[in-house]
């Protein structure tokens, strides 16, 4: 499957300060197969899903984080 929008794979290892070997390690992938389709641009229905979802799961930890802040901070701003 071509991904006519950009490359996935380097978006994402770009935008994640990661390299092929570590984006496979974490979403189950071996580095070879990540470092073919990211040449390729070709990446299979499997592989985009599991990056689609390895970032959701990143932005997800982000948010919950912006949360936990907020509640501390709120949390201090009420006990004063």
């Amino acid at each position: 499957m071509e991904n006519q929008e950009g490359n996935l794979i380097k978006d994402t290892c770009k935008s994640l300060g990661l390299t092929y070997r570590e984006l496979g390690e974490k979403i189950g992938y071996g580095e070879s197969i990540i470092k073919t389709s990211a040449s390729k641009n070709q990446i299979s229905k499997q592989l985009q899903k599991a990056i689609e979802l390895y970032n959701e799961t990143i932005e997800l930890k982000h948010e919950i984080q912006s949360t936990k802040e907020l509640k501390n901070l709120l949390n201090t701003f009420l006990s004063k």
